[in-house]
């Protein structure tokens, strides 16, 4: 968990499905493959970017999908990474897919926040509950794709629980992100609680800001993040160079903010801002065929597509920011990790 604490380049993992909608094993070990040869610190797997269907009945993914994973980065990591397991519903169900990672090897649990009718004391509760299986990542969401609101105090408590590793901040909102911060920094734990941006409109903002709360300087660790399963040998690059700006390189520092509106813009073609989100996981997926690693964009969710206009946008930002794109790089490896 060391990883964890001192900063890491973490992918949400896609999932790699055929024509008929089933999951292709070869793609889906390349991806991981990849992940582990761009340098990630981590991998989250069956969060949203998974597909929360993989846990549905008729489809039966979770546990394949989570146990794919786990045995790639064991037999074949060359650095140490950090397994994060998404975990969603009430209690019972969040717990019960704790111990199928805990069993799996996994070394911490991503836990949606979106459960309802549950309260904040009722979500705290969960979260001690699962906290005993597994060591827990606090997730707040942004409200325009499913999220709620959550106060200042709950994080506050939430970071107290005694297996609470980080949280993972997106609410896409520069005042509830401060909320959070502050929140944590009022814990008794705060030292022992690592921050992770998901704020997908504004990454390289988030690791840059240092929060000055208590006489400490806090940032955020690194980041857990959807657009970083596409393009994530830069991410990698990108991340050493934020560490490198905060050391005080003003070259890089300078570097990092020309970077801010242009990975913002990526982000906003890759997720679909236009469309509202609806082609996130389709854009994701589109990055990824365009590089051969997918075969093709197919989601369990057939509505699942591009937006209109989305794959002229993706086009866009790969063409006018020449340092995202690592696609001579996958070019060089790809064949190999689809071996």
């Amino acid at each position: 968990m060391d990883v964890l604490a001192e900063g890491a380049v973490i992918p949400a993992h896609p999932l790699a499905l055929g024509a008929d909608r089933k999951l292709d094993e070869r793609r889906q070990r390349a991806l991981t493959r990849y992940y582990l040869a761009s340098g990630a610190g981590g991998l989250a797997v069956a969060v949203h970017t998974t597909q929360f269907e993989i846990r549905e009945p008729g489809i039966g993914l979770l546990a394949p999908v989570l146990e794919l994973a786990a045995e790639t980065v064991r037999n074949e990591a060359g650095h140490p990474v950090v397994t994060v397991a998404g975990a969603c519903g009430h209690t019972a169900q969040a717990v019960s897919e704790a111990e199928l990672a805990a069993s799996l090897g996994y070394d911490a649990v991503l836990l949606s926040p979106a459960v309802p009718g549950a309260d904040e004391k009722g979500l705290l509760d969960r979260a001690r509950a699962v906290g005993e299986v597994l060591p827990v990542i606090g997730f707040y969401i942004q409200e325009a794709v499913g999220g709620r609101y959550l106060s200042p105090s709950f994080w506050s408590s939430f970071a107290d629980l005694p297996n609470t590793a980080a949280i993972k901040i997106a609410p896409f909102d520069r005042y509830r992100t401060a909320d959070v911060v502050r929140a944590v920094a009022a814990a008794d734990r705060s030292d022992e609680v690592a921050l992770y941006t998901g704020n997908d409109d504004d990454i390289i903002g988030d690791l840059l800001t240092p929060y000055e709360t208590k006489g400490t300087r806090r940032w955020f660790a690194g980041g857990l993040l959807g657009q970083w399963a596409v393009w994530t040998g830069s991410a990698v690059t990108l991340l050493d160079q934020v560490r490198r700006a905060r050391a005080g390189d003003h070259d890089a520092m300078v570097g990092c903010l020309a970077r801010r509106p242009e990975l913002t813009d990526a982000n906003s073609a890759v997720f679909d801002v236009r469309g509202g989100f609806r082609g996130c996981i389709a854009g994701v997926h589109e990055v990824l065929r365009r590089q051969g690693l997918l075969e093709g964009i197919w989601c369990l969710d057939p509505k699942e597509v591009l937006s209109p206009g989305q794959a002229e946008e993706i086009t866009r930002v790969a063409t006018a920011y020449p340092w995202l794109t690592d696609d001579d790089f996958v070019a060089e490896h790809v064949d190999d990790w689809l071996s």
